[in-house]
């Protein structure tokens, strides 16, 4: 089942499109069968999780953590993490550039953006990353790459909220894909979309979308 539905997914996709097959709760033999089927981007919300997946699976997976990241577990992803999705503090960045130094490393990083108009969500109001953008102390970050900027839209079935929301990131991150010129920052990636909502974030321009339930079914919390 998870071959078929990887498979219906990528068909479907645009080839400026980067499907992240989200895997959190699931077993290492459901990762293994979308590995089988071709594929190679996995995320993962607990750092933990994502340690003891990686031990035992292929070596060339790209593991994305795409949750909410405390700067005190940045250190047991550091050797081997691709790209994280959920940076919403100057600190963090820091963390993680001295944790990249450490491995030889330079780590991609998105910054956050908050677009939902729920108070849960975590991430940066765009003053907030045009402050982090153009800062000096940026530049001081060697081990750190920048790459684009990511967004979760409001939980609800409303189309043209979910539009609104997805729009306001793409028009800010057109604002600054040129205007970036930072060795340690190039604008290439829009993270948006996820299950329920990736064909609409797809339209408003995403470049890479995470998707679970749709590739694994629904998730275990048990």
């Amino acid at each position: 089942m998870i071959t078929e539905n990887l498979n219906q997914i990528k068909e479907s996709l645009p080839s400026s499109v980067t499907l992240v097959a989200v895997s959190k709760t699931k077993p290492v033999e459901d990762l293994q069968e979308a590995y089988d089927a071709g594929q190679r981007i996995f995320g993962e919300n607990k750092i933990q999780e994502m340690v003891n997946k990686f031990e035992v699976l292929p070596k060339d997976i790209k593991w994305h953590m795409i949750g909410h990241l405390q700067s005190n577990k940045v250190k047991y992803m550091a050797s081997f993490v691709d790209l994280i999705h959920g940076v919403d503090k100057f600190k963090t960045l820091k963390e993680i550039d001295k944790q990249a130094k450490k491995n030889n490393r330079v780590i991609n990083c998105l910054l956050q953006a908050k677009i939902a108009k729920e108070e849960t969500k975590f991430g940066l109001s765009f003053d907030e990353i045009e402050k982090i953008l153009i800062s000096e102390e940026l530049q001081d970050l060697k081990n750190i790459k920048i790459v684009g900027f990511m967004g979760m839209a409001t939980f609800t079935d409303n189309k043209k909220q979910l539009e609104e929301e997805f729009l306001s990131l793409k028009a800010f991150f057109n604002k600054h894909k040129t205007a970036t010129i930072k060795d340690n920052c190039k604008l290439e990636t829009l993270s948006m979309g996820m299950s329920g909502d990736y064909n609409l974030a797809i339209d408003c321009g995403s470049t890479m979308i995470r998707v679970g339930s749709s590739i694994f079914g629904n998730r275990n919390y048990n």
